[in-house]
Protein backbone atom coordinates (compact mmCIF):
# COMPACT_ATOMS: atom_id res chain seq x y z
CA UNK A 1 0.00 0.00 0.00
CA UNK A 2 1.38 3.28 -0.91
CA UNK A 3 1.92 5.97 1.89
CA UNK A 4 2.44 9.60 1.59
CA UNK A 5 4.48 11.71 3.20
CA UNK A 6 2.51 12.01 6.79
CA UNK A 7 2.35 8.32 6.98
CA UNK A 8 -1.24 8.15 5.78
CA UNK A 9 -2.56 5.91 2.83
CA UNK A 10 -4.25 7.00 -0.49
CA UNK A 11 -6.99 4.85 0.40
CA UNK A 12 -7.86 6.76 3.33
CA UNK A 13 -7.13 9.94 1.70
CA UNK A 14 -9.61 8.58 -0.86
CA UNK A 15 -12.26 7.00 1.64
CA UNK A 16 -11.90 11.07 3.42
CA UNK A 17 -12.44 12.92 0.40
CA UNK A 18 -15.74 10.55 -1.13
CA UNK A 19 -17.72 11.05 2.68
CA UNK A 20 -16.79 14.98 2.74
CA UNK A 21 -18.14 14.99 -1.20
CA UNK A 22 -21.41 12.90 0.12
CA UNK A 23 -21.77 15.20 3.31
CA UNK A 24 -21.55 18.12 0.58
CA UNK A 25 -23.85 16.91 -1.87
CA UNK A 26 -26.55 16.00 0.75
CA UNK A 27 -26.53 19.60 2.37
CA UNK A 28 -29.71 21.60 2.37
CA UNK A 29 -30.56 24.40 0.03
CA UNK A 30 -33.69 24.99 0.21
CA UNK A 31 -36.81 24.37 3.20
CA UNK A 32 -40.05 26.00 2.00
CA UNK A 33 -43.10 26.31 4.41
CA UNK A 34 -46.43 27.15 4.67
CA UNK A 35 -46.79 30.39 6.50
CA UNK A 36 -50.00 32.21 7.74
CA UNK A 37 -50.00 35.48 8.89
CA UNK A 38 -53.01 37.08 10.78
CA UNK A 39 -53.28 40.90 9.63
CA UNK A 40 -56.32 42.01 11.25
CA UNK A 41 -57.03 45.30 9.78
CA UNK A 42 -56.40 43.92 6.25
CA UNK A 43 -59.13 45.12 3.48
CA UNK A 44 -59.45 43.96 -0.29
CA UNK A 45 -58.11 47.76 -0.67
CA UNK A 46 -54.81 46.63 1.29
CA UNK A 47 -54.05 43.59 -0.60
CA UNK A 48 -51.54 45.35 -3.26
CA UNK A 49 -49.50 47.57 -0.52
CA UNK A 50 -49.33 43.86 1.09
CA UNK A 51 -48.47 42.14 -2.32
CA UNK A 52 -45.47 45.07 -2.84
CA UNK A 53 -44.26 44.82 0.39
CA UNK A 54 -43.43 41.51 -0.41
CA UNK A 55 -42.37 41.30 -3.65
CA UNK A 56 -38.64 42.44 -2.95
CA UNK A 57 -38.45 38.69 -1.13
CA UNK A 58 -36.72 35.97 -3.61
CA UNK A 59 -38.05 33.58 -0.89
CA UNK A 60 -41.32 34.43 -1.15
CA UNK A 61 -43.10 32.45 -3.41
CA UNK A 62 -45.73 34.92 -5.16
CA UNK A 63 -48.19 33.07 -6.35
CA UNK A 64 -49.13 30.97 -3.04
CA UNK A 65 -50.12 34.56 -1.57
CA UNK A 66 -53.83 33.78 -0.83
CA UNK A 67 -55.77 36.32 0.80
CA UNK A 68 -58.59 35.66 3.42
CA UNK A 69 -60.75 38.68 4.17
CA UNK A 70 -63.12 37.11 6.60
CA UNK A 71 -60.40 35.68 8.22
CA UNK A 72 -58.15 38.57 8.15
CA UNK A 73 -55.30 36.22 7.02
CA UNK A 74 -52.64 35.91 4.74
CA UNK A 75 -50.94 32.46 3.81
CA UNK A 76 -47.89 31.62 1.78
CA UNK A 77 -45.27 29.50 1.12
CA UNK A 78 -41.41 30.91 1.70
CA UNK A 79 -38.07 29.42 1.47
CA UNK A 80 -37.15 29.53 5.16
CA UNK A 81 -33.37 29.18 3.86
CA UNK A 82 -33.34 32.88 2.75
CA UNK A 83 -35.94 34.82 4.91
CA UNK A 84 -37.61 34.18 8.46
CA UNK A 85 -41.28 34.70 9.30
CA UNK A 86 -40.24 37.78 11.47
CA UNK A 87 -38.85 39.56 7.88
CA UNK A 88 -42.79 38.60 6.08
CA UNK A 89 -43.81 40.09 9.60
CA UNK A 90 -41.52 43.26 9.65
CA UNK A 91 -42.16 43.85 5.57
CA UNK A 92 -45.94 43.92 6.48
CA UNK A 93 -45.94 46.20 9.57
CA UNK A 94 -43.78 49.08 7.69
CA UNK A 95 -46.81 48.78 5.00
CA UNK A 96 -48.30 50.03 7.47
CA UNK A 97 -50.55 46.61 8.76
CA UNK A 98 -50.29 44.88 11.83
CA UNK A 99 -48.72 41.39 11.48
CA UNK A 100 -48.87 38.62 14.11
CA UNK A 101 -48.63 41.40 16.56
CA UNK A 102 -45.77 42.94 14.91
CA UNK A 103 -47.06 46.78 14.81
CA UNK A 104 -45.80 49.34 12.56
CA UNK A 105 -45.65 51.55 15.19
CA UNK A 106 -42.77 48.80 16.46
CA UNK A 107 -40.72 49.04 13.35
CA UNK A 108 -40.78 52.73 12.82
CA UNK A 109 -43.66 53.13 11.01
CA UNK A 110 -46.77 55.81 11.56
CA UNK A 111 -49.76 55.05 10.40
Amino acid sequence: MKKLELGISVRMVAAVVAVVACLAAGCRRTDVRDFEVSIPKMTAESEPAIRQALAGFAGVEKPSLKFDQQAKTLTLRYDSMQLAKKNIEMAIAKAGFEANGVTPESVGTKK
